[in-house]
């Protein structure tokens, strides 16, 4: 991703000794480095950036069907299970196929490159899209799961009960917070979204 990211870059005009550090600021600074592209350069037409990057992924080769993924998810006694991603629409409908989740969430918020001033976490009104897409008015009632620091924190800033996804934390730690290693951890730190009725 980050190769073709900064491919997409050259190609754009940026000069090449610049490439690494800018797309690198953008992400940072914007949460995706295209979003920096699109504020920074707006003479700069992004409309092909999916088919050149996202698009392009051969994501096949990464991923693959994850049965006991869709089980926990499905699994889970919430009223609405909501996909909230910094990815394309097709994208994420790609990755979701993919992984045998088609059909566990009851809608998605996603990124829509071609809009100008389109938004993307950790922005706080990339949260407040998803709640309204998602029909939700009270932020408590938002549980969030997510791989990156500045999301979660904007997540727990908004109001979310926010889960921290580290593969890095030690299998033994006690952190007091909630953070797991893996998603399929999401029930010791959630007990109640599974907890069966007696």
């Amino acid at each position: 991703m980050k190769e073709r990211i900064e491919q997409y870059f050259r190609d754009s005009g940026i000069p090449h000794d610049e490439v690494e550090t800018l797309a690198y600021r953008y992400y940072v600074d914007y949460g995706l480095a295209i979003r920096g592209l699109v504020e920074k350069h707006p003479e700069i037409d992004v409309r092909d950036y999916n088919d050149k990057v996202d698009g392009a992924l051969p994501l096949e080769r990464v991923l693959r069907k994850d049965p006991a993924l869709r089980e926990m998810i499905l699994s889970m006694n919430v009223g609405k299970k909501w996909l909230f991603t910094n990815a394309g629409e097709s994208h994420a409908k790609r990755v979701i196929s993919i992984l045998g989740l088609d059909g566990v969430f009851q809608g998605m918020t996603f990124c829509d490159y071609t809009h100008p001033r389109f938004v993307c976490k950790p922005d706080q009104k990339a949260f407040e899209k998803a709640m309204r897409e998602a029909g939700v008015q009270d932020p408590s009632l938002c549980y969030f799961v997510d791989d990156s620091l500045p999301n979660i924190e904007r997540a727990s800033a908004v109001g979310w009960t926010a889960v921290h996804v580290e593969e890095s934390l030690p299998a033994d730690a006690k952190t007091g917070s909630l953070r797991i290693r893996s998603v399929l951890d999401l029930p010791s730190v959630l007990p109640q979204f599974w907890a069966r009725d007696s």
